[in-house]
């Protein structure tokens, strides 16, 4: 089920940036972007792991003037609590998000994204990722920003939902 709804959502963004493609010219120039990530669990997750750190790539592709599409790779390690004894959680995980940018004004943003994360702990598997968030781009220099965003992120899973506050402070070149 969790895939066919990846598959449509992801469907409908190739037939929304196509028509979108047809009727207007681009507005501006794809964007790669890099990042400092750090993810504050809530929820279960809070109480076994504490913190996660990380860094991740982001592609924003636009659309029109305020729509972009986006690609997001990257890699956190949630780093806990004593679990056993004197045993501490530590769980690398490297997410794959697809999704969408709108600029509400100039420079603030409300994004919304779904992929997977991949465990790669041996026998972990993939958790399905669900994420809306806000944000905002400090323009720097003529062809370079400033990105500082706060997000929900939801890892769906058979055993589960993994949720954590996340931050991101990166550069879009």
């Amino acid at each position: 089920m969790k895939k066919i709804f990846f598959l449509t959502v992801v469907t409908s963004l190739f037939l929304f940036i196509n028509a979108n493609a047809q009727s207007s010219s681009q507005i501006a120039e794809p964007r790669l972007g890099i990042g400092f990530d750090l993810g504050l669990p809530i929820g279960n997750f809070g109480d076994f792991a504490n913190y996660g750190t990380g860094g991740s790539l982001l592609y924003q592709h636009p659309v029109s003037k305020s729509l972009n599409i986006t690609g997001n790779v990257g890699y956190i390690r949630f780093n806990g609590k004593e679990t056993i004894g004197t045993l501490k959680y530590r769980q690398s995980f490297i997410p794959i998000k697809a999704g969408a940018r709108y600029f509400i004004t100039e420079n603030i943003y409300g994004t919304a994204e779904v992929g997977a994360a991949i465990a790669t702990a041996n026998g972990s598997g993939v958790s399905f990722i669900y994420t809306p968030g806000l944000g905002v781009e400090i323009p720097v220099s003529r062809t370079g920003s400033l990105d500082i965003g706060a997000r929900y992120e939801g890892w769906a899973k058979n055993t589960g939902t993994l949720s954590f506050i996340g931050l991101r402070v990166g550069y879009n070149f």
